[in-house]
């Protein structure tokens, strides 16, 4: 059921999106643990295309927040007016009332407008005054920022990072996807006429269904392995916390399930830990001043745990 939807779905948004198959399931992946993505990449790569895209095609409430300087926490959660016709206080919900959010360029915002979204993105509600309001599932985050552009910037603290499941880039397209991508967009943006293929509850029954993916004793091992060493590594001043380790579980289930199989194997861990992990970590100076990069130091302590052997 899910290996099939998720075809459905990933050829839904290939009408949109051309030659970016793999950022295509890793966002699928994300919808399926309700988990929240970050896109980031230089400006033109398609990332709000992305997100509108997936959003149209769940069918879910879509809502988009351009993050400015100026922007302010009562902006995105809403507010309590005075009604005067009714002669009581009313709550306006603010956009951060729908099932899609799309933050655009987040960390434009400053940290106290990013904190806002802090609650909504790890227990899916939002605390108004002294009211606290639910908000309605499948919620999902779809933040862009751009890396190369730093003036005017306000970096996003680790504590936001680790609520985020998976941070992806884009890249540019190839010479020959590049020649397809003014075919398409030719004529009309194909994202007008591009129609759900799911309902939102059925999301959420693969959201549920995905958590029944078997992970055997050893492989469960693994993924635990994988994540302590992080913090044991000597490039690495802050490695991956409780939640990433629960992330890494979790994506590795929902890879197995659109790739058909009812049970994880140790190769789903190795391909999910990079996007999974390097946003999570923080490396030494040293490290970076040697030319590392995080997803190099991921990569190698994936190497570097041991991967368990059927019996």
């Amino acid at each position: 059921m899910i290996a099939e939807t998720a075809a459905l779905l990933r050829e839904n948004i290939k009408k949109v999106i051309i030659g970016k198959d793999e950022v295509i399931d890793l966002a699928l992946i994300a919808m399926l643990c309700e988990g929240h993505l970050l896109l980031e990449d230089v400006p033109g790569t398609g990332k709000t295309t992305l997100a509108k895209t997936i959003a149209a095609s769940l069918g879910c409430t879509f809502h988009r927040v351009q993050f400015t300087p100026d922007l302010l926490p009562s902006d995105v959660t809403g507010i309590y007016y005075y009604n005067q016709r009714a002669q009581e206080f009313e709550f306006r919900p603010g956009p951060i009332f729908a099932q899609i959010l799309l933050a655009d360029e987040i960390n434009r915002a400053t940290p106290r407008t990013q904190s806002s979204l802090l609650e909504a993105m790890q227990e899916r509600q939002v605390t108004v005054d002294i009211a606290t309001h639910k908000l309605e599932r499948p919620f999902l985050v779809l933040a862009t920022q751009n890396p190369v552009e730093l003036e005017g910037t306000f970096p996003l603290p680790e504590a936001q990072l680790d609520r985020f499941l998976m941070k992806i880039s884009l890249g540019y397209p190839s010479a020959a996807e590049e020649n397809d991508i003014l075919l398409r967009f030719e004529r009309q943006d194909p994202l007008d006429t591009l129609e759900k293929v799911v309902e939102p509850g059925q999301i959420l029954a693969m959201q549920a269904k995905v958590r029944e993916i078997r992970v055997e004793e050893s492989v469960r091992h693994y993924i635990v392995n994988v994540c302590r060493a992080t913090r044991d590594h000597d490039d690495i001043e802050l490695g991956a916390s409780p939640r990433a380790t629960m992330a890494l579980y979790r994506t590795c289930q929902a890879l197995a399930a659109i790739r058909g199989r009812e049970f994880v194997i140790p190769d789903d861990v190795k391909t999910m830990a990079p996007h999974v992990l390097t946003h999570r970590l923080m490396v030494n100076p040293q490290t970076r001043l040697r030319g590392r990069q995080p997803e190099d130091v991921i990569r190698e302590v994936v190497e570097t745990v041991a991967v368990p052997v059927e019996n």
